[in-house]
């Protein structure tokens, strides 16, 4: 699998290294603003079918700029010039006559029997020079993989951050009536393409994690009728159970560095959250107490750990040094807080609301302050982080019609609030969690 689905890029390298520097960027951080209009005209190629290959990349590329809700590809119908080399330099008059700001040139070439090379320059048009420019080289098989990269260095040059497009999501694919719901493991990109299963619904699977090394994802499972915390290698579909608790044990999460997992333990009707060393199988109690400590996800640097906790009286969100010392409260607003997950960039912790009869996915600072809603409706639950710290993806279900169970779905939505999308699954999902980008 690491060969297949890591697709490892074969060589990269700067194109055109006299690059000159200029100020065409979107600010990401503040309110939601008309999408930057960037062209991509037709890959330059030397065959029929190659050139198919190279404009299937560019879709891709297109697919995922425009899905951030910051670009919008111009109509290629429009276009004015025509590229036969990656030495030929734009007419900057056309491209300014049909509004682009932004201009993706490209080539493909065959470079053997498996094995392409393919090369981009991005253009500043309206400043009139180059701003960015890469060449990768890779298997054939790899093509998809190939665009979300080059998407995700224009992206990062275009808005001064890393992109999110060369990541993975494995979510809870469900179906069945809801009295025997089938709920089971996928793994997808996070474009929905490439999707496959993990599991094989014989026991139902919740709240899958990736671990930061990409290698293995942690979940719950009720294999053997019990619900206990296990642990899936990608690579090799082998799976054990963590730890050697005597009942249920959920809510797992990998620390930082690959190397522990938070989970919970439900034992004489208490809950409190452990932390087990993977190398030395050992577990450490963090939490004492007769309340529901459950939901545990660690800050970036592995230092702090929030959670959500009813020692108050309902779930509210609690933070906690990764000892499990230095205990405190963090949200004090209306309603119930519950799956606090930290950013990837440790500015903010989102979680799930419920308040007035409805629920919500929000975001606050790590101090509890600057509280702000993104997302509301009947149901809507468990935010994870792209790996950029922009982005947020959950799950979504209408109120029921009759006596129908609406779909449940993942969307996804920017920090600001704005270009809340669906994420197409081949069925019902739900418990999304976001991988890092692919090494």
């Amino acid at each position: 699998m690491k060969n297949k689905l890591f697709a490892i890029l074969l060589a990269v390298a700067a194109l055109f290294s006299n690059q000159a520097k200029a100020d065409l960027a979107i600010d990401v951080s503040g309110a939601m603003r008309d999408p930057m209009p960037i062209a991509i005209p037709e890959i330059i190629h030397d065959g029929f079918f190659i050139g198919q290959q190279g404009n299937k990349i560019l879709e891709v590329v297109g697919a995922d700029l425009e899905r951030s809700g910051l670009f919008t590809v111009v109509d290629e119908d429009s276009y004015i010039q025509e590229f036969d080399s990656m030495s030929q330099e734009p007419n900057f008059t056309d491209w300014k006559a049909i509004k682009a700001q932004a201009l993706i040139q490209s080539e493909i070439v065959q470079v053997d029997e498996n094995t392409l090379k393919v090369s981009f320059r991005l253009w500043d048009v309206f400043a009139e020079n180059q701003i960015a420019g890469q060449s990768y080289t890779t298997t054939k098989d790899n093509w998809r993989r190939i665009a979300h990269v080059i998407a995700d260095a224009i992206y990062e040059r275009l808005t001064g951050e890393k992109g999110y497009f060369d990541t993975r999501i494995v979510y809870v694919s469900e179906s069945g009536p809801a009295t025997r719901r089938v709920k089971r493991l996928a793994i997808m990109d996070q474009d929905g393409e490439n999707h496959k299963f993990l599991t094989n619904g014989a026991d139902m699977a919740l709240t899958p994690r990736f671990s930061p090394n990409l290698q293995k994802i942690t979940y719950m499972s009720y294999a053997g009728r019990i619900p206990r915390v296990y642990i899936l290698d990608i690579e090799t579909g082998q799976q054990m159970v963590l730890g050697n608790f005597p009942g249920m044990t959920f809510a797992p999460r990998f620390s930082p560095d690959s190397s522990k997992v938070l989970l919970s333990y439900a034992s004489n009707g208490k809950t409190n959250i452990y932390e087990m060393d993977l190398k030395t199988r050992k577990s450490k109690r963090l939490t004492y107490g007769n309340a529901i400590d459950t939901s545990p996800s660690y800050s970036p640097d592995g230092s702090q750990i929030v959670f959500n906790s009813d020692r108050a009286g309902n779930q509210q969100l609690y933070v906690m040094d990764a000892d499990g010392s230095n205990v405190h409260r963090i949200s004090y607003g209306t309603g119930r807080y519950a799956t606090p997950v930290w950013s990837p960039r440790g500015d903010y912790i989102a979680f799930t609301k419920m308040a007035n009869g409805q629920f919500y996915i929000g975001v606050m600072y790590p101090d509890g302050s600057g509280e702000r809603l993104l997302a509301s409706g009947y149901l809507v639950e468990g935010p994870t982080w792209s790996p950029n710290g922009r982005v947020l993806m959950y799950f979504r279900q209408d109120a029921p019609s009759g006596r129908s169970s609406a779909p449940v779905k993942l969307y996804s939505i920017d920090l600001t609030g704005y270009n809340e999308r669906q994420i197409i699954t081949p069925a019902d999902a739900s418990d999304p969690a976001w991988s890092p980008l692919l090494p």
